[in-house]
């Protein structure tokens, strides 16, 4: 199950369970809609991956499958994910 994490990895952002800004990667690394696109150029700087809209689990259900309340920032350290950017930003997600 998708752990809904509560803030954007690299500025900190509040994401909220249903905030349709909230980006993940295939990892679950979890980054704000402006972070991915000023920013990281659809690049997840820790896996290499691109990143989807975060879904948004029915609210009835949140209760029970609580969003996670763990956070994690981890700004991107640029001299490591200038590499990983400019070899991965050209090529569709799906060909990475």
């Amino acid at each position: 199950m998708l752990a809904l994490r509560p803030l954007c990895e690299h500025c900190g952002k509040d994401l909220p369970p249903n905030d349709l800004s909230a980006m993940i990667c295939s990892f679950e690394c979890t980054f704000c809609k402006d972070c991915v696109t000023a920013v990281l150029e659809n690049v997840c700087p820790n896996c290499g991956g691109g990143f989807v809209n975060m879904p948004i689990r029915p609210s009835a259900l949140l209760e029970k499958y609580p969003a996670s309340t763990d956070t994690l920032t981890k700004p991107v350290d640029f001299q490591v994910f200038t590499f990983i950017r400019d070899r991965n930003k050209g090529i569709d997600p799906s060909d990475r």
